[in-house]
């Protein structure tokens, strides 16, 4: 080991040792810790307050094996630069997380459960995980996965991380694979209705295509194919549809990726509504992303209003963005999967330090 890696692992070390020792005090005093990265996700879930613990220092590569398609980063690294390194070799993170106007960290996007348009094709930034290193409410610093350590009730904890928001512990080190970038990728546009969007994704969705991306709004169809040339191209003679300049499908992708396409534009409630792709025409005002499986809408409503409106489609609703961060943005859960996040919370963080009410009041 040379000295310029020698150093970047005693400095990881030291910025452990003062998490640790943020999270023992906080434990002695029984004092709230408010867990922020970059802080360019600080408007999701419920308004919580704590003294902030910040893991933005505590950022760099641990290990990148590009034969091998696997990385392990430090929690703070901003995801900039972990794109900028696959870049070089050609390669990706196949969830395709928002970057956030370059402040998105790792450890941010894992607890946020930030996951693009590929999610549907590609998985999730929770599929993506191989491992993680966290430090519980006790101040111990554990390994979930990768160096396999016995997990609280059988629970996949470094899995578990996807969506907890910082919860059940501060997340440190993350470990995930990552894809190499489809030769050839191209997006074909079609003039349709809501409701003949949804069929058409309905019948090709089916179908054995190199399908990366699937997007309906404004009365616009649009479907990102990628991978190789001749099933793209093949797939194009098939679909038919207008195909749109390189850097025009860039700019699109994009703006749904990073949310800075005009619909998500004003200052209304953003709601985000989950569920089957095949569901029919909850409201004609939506943007239909994932082929279907995710819709957004901005309204002036409450949680139950949204709710009961998109009831009978199933699914599951929550506020995004804007409206009222004092109530619940999650819709109930039902009393047994309540008592599995308590008994989950207890079990990582016992003295209820972490990020408490960011997901529910009751968490």
């Amino acid at each position: 080991m040379n000295n310029k890696t020698e150093t970047k692992t005693e400095t990881g070390k030291s910025r452990v040792t003062d998490l640790i020792d943020q999270v023992l005090e906080a434990k002695s005093r029984h004092e709230p810790l408010k867990i922020v990265g970059g802080g360019s996700k600080d408007f999701l879930g419920r308004k919580t307050n704590g003294k902030v613990l910040s893991v933005r220092d505590h950022s760099g590569v641990v290990d990148y094996s590009p034969t091998e398609l696997v990385m392990t980063a430090r929690a703070g690294t901003p995801l900039v630069e972990l794109i900028s390194l696959l870049d070089q070799h050609q390669q990706m993170l196949a969830f395709e997380p928002p970057v956030m106007n370059g402040q998105a960290t790792l450890g941010g996007t894992l607890g946020a459960n930030c996951s693009g348009p590929a999610r549907p094709w590609r998985g999730s930034v929770r599929d993506a995980v191989l491992g993680v290193r966290l430090i519980n409410g006790e101040g111990q610093h554990l390994r979930f996965g990768g160096v396999v350590m016995k997990n609280v009730a059988g629970y996949d904890l470094s899995r578990a991380q996807a969506g907890a928001m910082g919860t059940l512990g501060v997340i440190t080190e993350v470990s995930m694979k990552v894809l190499p970038k489809p030769a050839l990728e191209k997006t074909l546009v079609f003039q349709l209705s809501q409701s003949e969007a949804i069929e058409k994704l309905c019948k090709w969705q089916r179908q054995p295509k190199p399908l990366s991306g699937a997007v309906w709004v404004n009365g616009q169809l649009y479907l990102r194919v990628a991978g190789a040339e001749q099933a793209v191209e093949g797939t194009i003679q098939q679909w038919g549809g207008d195909v749109i300049a390189s850097e025009a499908s860039q700019r699109f992708w994009s703006s749904i990726k990073e949310q800075s396409h005009e619909f998500f534009g004003g200052t209304q409630p953003l709601w985000r509504i989950s569920l089957k792709s095949s569901a029919g025409v909850v409201d004609e005002n939506m943007l239909l992303d994932w082929g279907g499986a995710l819709r957004w809408t901005r309204q002036e409503a409450s949680l139950d209003q949204i709710a009961q409106q998109c009831r009978p489609f199933g699914g599951l609703v929550s506020l995004y963005r804007d409206g009222d961060r004092e109530a619940e943005v999650h819709a109930p859960m039902p009393e047994p999967l309540k008592r599995l996040h308590q008994q989950l919370k207890q079990s990582l963080d016992p003295y209820g330090i972490f990020n408490p009410g960011r997901l529910y009041s009751w968490l």
